[in-house]
């Protein structure tokens, strides 16, 4: 156990670093953030100087050195548009984030498995097909449709919930639902497909004959065993919904994560942008090596392997 928990949080570190190392290629094909920090009359060499102020006249690989130096000691430089530390303004982002994905995923995971559970039970009737159609709708529509759609109906024609903004139980409902749909259809889909295997298995035939409960049988072995692969990809759905909050973040004016780093980027505040990314990666895989972990414990398979 040991062993895998070594190889496995040296994995952890070298995706970090190569996520920073390619943010920070990225934000500096950006533009000049001197152009926007400078008024339009300052000439050439004021922005040379202001360059060589903030060490962007050196070498990319000296400045990423610098950069690695700077993230050991818990400094992600300062944003030049709030004139505060980068880390404050992301963490200070990161909590209504944390708030919209939780609840997106938590509301995949309470449609999504009873869903996915009872149309394995019964399947080829109506609530499979159902489901199949709640699926694809989820996952071939992305939230940013769901978004302006939640908006066109549920704001504008029935004035259910407010467009946007951010505070109330009721600003939430419309982001989480329509960032959740995509994680619903996920879950509901590998959870038919797990049942739906665990349900042909020799020992549930086999409880059947001896006449145990069909209650018994459906949440005490089948959804039981069914659920096992859906710890990882419950945490790989975390991953992914922190990504796709940047639209509907955006859509709804939600003061997450995903907004910061797109209205850096459009002001040129790369300092953020780098900030944002590598503490959204560091979660990642903290959540990824915790979910390993957790699987490597419950299988002993895994760590042998």
């Amino acid at each position: 156990m040991i062993r895998y928990l070594t190889r496995r949080v040296a994995q952890s570190l070298m995706t970090v670093l190569l996520v920073t190392l390619v943010i920070f290629l990225i934000v500096r094909l950006i533009g000049d953030p001197t152009h926007l920090m400078l008024p339009p009359e300052a000439t050439e060499a004021d922005r040379a100087l202001l360059r060589h102020q903030m060490g962007l006249d050196r070498p990319v690989a000296v400045q990423y050195g610098s950069y690695l130096l700077h993230l050991l000691q818990g400094q992600l430089g300062m944003s030049y548009r709030f004139s505060r530390p980068a880390l404050d303004v992301v963490l200070g982002a990161l909590g209504p984030t944390l708030l919209l994905t939780s609840s997106a995923l938590g509301l995949g995971i309470l449609v999504g498995v009873p869903l996915g559970a009872i149309a394995a039970v019964r399947r080829g009737g109506a609530v499979d097909q159902c489901a199949k159609l709640f699926a694809v709708l989820g996952q071939a529509a992305p939230p940013f449709l769901f978004s302006l759609l939640f908006i066109r109906l549920f704001s504008i024609q029935l004035s259910w919930f407010p467009t946007n903004g951010y505070g109330t139980f009721w600003h939430l409902v419309m982001p989480a639902v329509a960032l959740g749909w995509y994680s619903a259809a996920g879950i509901m889909r590998l959870t038919r497909s797990s049942m739906s295997e665990v349900l042909d298995t020799e020992y549930i035939k086999f409880a059947r004959i001896k006449g145990v409960p069909e209650r018994t049988i459906i949440f005490r072995h089948a959804l039981r065993n069914a659920l096992l692969p859906m710890i990882t990809f419950t945490a790989l759905q975390f991953g992914i919904l922190m990504g796709g909050a940047v639209s509907v973040e955006f859509i709804f004016s939600w003061p997450g994560i995903g907004r910061l780093i797109l209205d850096s980027i459009s002001n040129l505040d790369y300092t953020v942008v780098q900030a944002a990314v590598t503490v959204g990666a560091l979660i990642f895989t903290l959540l990824n090596l915790a979910v390993d972990v957790l699987y490597a414990y419950v299988d002993p398979r895994i760590r042998y392997a």
